[in-house]
């Protein structure tokens, strides 16, 4: 619970969490361009862990608020030092086959032990120095905050303790999470065209996100891994393009049951399947394709997926593809039909559009809901029917009460 002495105490602890799961995923783009042999893990051994060929890294993330220094005494670097210690103290890491990361967002003061610790690109690293920094604030601090980390760093012996050192890259300044998703944008306008990128990237984080939080609430659980990753990036790079549109999981998951469906029983599209004696059940379905591609097709013009008249071309189409069967049945049925005959010949063009249309709005889409759930759209707007008198049927049907004689 937010205490009332710090009511952004929840706010940060979620930007935390946040900043994890974007750190951990520049992690998984990163490793992916050299190969799938590889799998990161979130919350397993440390914040992020990775597993490349027999190497592993362990990666401990502090985000801090502006004009933070990451000092020899300061609790993120020691409680960092802790994990460690009782990590290799206990077994659970070799470090000849371990690289250790400590990224924060703090400042690292020149002279520093983690400004000594940074990778040897950066031309300031020197191990021996910063151990004997790091040695000489453990003796001369008092501190009871940090005493089970000094316990833990001491239990470690020299040697272990400059193996440990050793094995330690410090970043400081370290991106933020805006600066972290202009990257990942920036790598996602290479999969795609950059007008696509924010789809994709919403996506394929959407995804990772989704994923990470099942291995956090479930520990042991897999971890993310390059095959995996691998495939679903490709994936998404196929869905989303001049040829294809992208097919979002949480929509083809949606039922008749979904909230968007509550008024559903008023939608002329049902009155025209009723009118035609169609099952409750068929009639369900017939919800869910409309409730999904109605969903779809919003989402997809929300984020100007769609080219200009895109939409209303492929409803031309379908309602083209509908005229010609529509205009036969009719012909074949005479003006003498009995309403019997009327309607079974209506639910067979009925099966046509539940069993053969499929009518794509790009070659790569290939999701049926898209297709059968727009011919429900253009039946709730009258433009295609299944009862050969429809439009009458329906007229009247739905007139406004009081129309019919003229009365307001």
């Amino acid at each position: 619970m937010t205490s009332p002495e710090n009511p952004f105490e929840a706010s940060a602890s979620a930007l935390g969490y946040l900043y994890q799961l974007r750190v951990a995923l520049q992690r998984c783009v990163e490793l992916s361009r050299g190969g799938i042999e590889w799998s990161v893990a979130i919350e397993a051994t440390d914040d992020v862990q990775a597993l490349i060929g027999s190497h592993t890294e362990l990666t401990q993330l502090k985000k801090r608020a502006d004009n933070v220094r990451l000092t020899d005494l300061s609790s993120d670097l020691w409680k960092t030092i802790r994990v460690w210690s009782h990590a290799v103290t206990e077994g659970h890491i070799d470090l000849a086959e371990t690289s250790l990361y400590l990224i924060t967002t703090a400042e690292l003061p020149d002279g520093s032990a983690g400004f000594l610790l940074q990778p040897k690109a950066s031309g300031h690293r020197d191990e021996q120095a910063a151990e004997a920094l790091i040695v000489q604030a453990r003796q001369s601090s008092k501190s009871t905050t940090l005493a089970k980390a000094f316990e833990a760093f001491d239990a470690l012996g020299a040697q272990r303790r400059a193996e440990l050192i050793s094995r330690v890259e410090v970043i400081g300044d370290a991106p933020g999470m805006d600066s972290i998703r202009e990257d990942l944008l920036g790598y996602a306008s290479l999969a795609v065209e950059r007008r696509y990128a924010e789809s994709f990237l919403q996506r394929l984080e959407g995804w990772f996100f989704e994923r990470a939080s099942v291995q956090m609430s479930f520990p042991g659980s897999d971890p993310v891994t390059g095959a995996e990753f691998d495939e679903l990036f490709n994936d998404l790079r196929n869905q989303i393009g001049e040829h294809n549109l992208p097919i979002d999981a949480d929509i083809a998951a949606l039922t008749a049951a979904a909230p968007a469906a509550a008024d559903a029983a008023d939608k002329v599209f049902v009155h025209q399947l009723r009118l035609i004696d169609v099952g409750a059940e068929r009639i369900g379905y017939a919800v869910r394709d409309w409730v999904r591609a109605f969903t779809q097709r919003s989402r997809w013009a929300n984020e100007n997926l769609l080219r200009a008249g895109e939409i209303g071309a492929y409803e031309r189409r379908l309602v083209e593809e509908w005229q010609s069967r529509f205009a036969e049945m009719r012909e074949d049925l005479g003006d003498e039909a009995t309403e019997e005959e009327m309607k079974r010949e209506a639910k067979l063009i009925y099966r046509w559009v539940d069993r053969e249309a499929r009518l794509r709005i790009r070659t790569g889409c290939e999701e049926v809901f898209v297709v059968k759930g727009s011919y429900q759209m253009l039946a709730d707007e009258l433009q295609v029917g299944w009862h050969p008198d429809f439009s009458a049927r329906l007229a009247a049907l739905l007139e406004p009460a009081g129309a019919a004689d003229g009365r307001a």
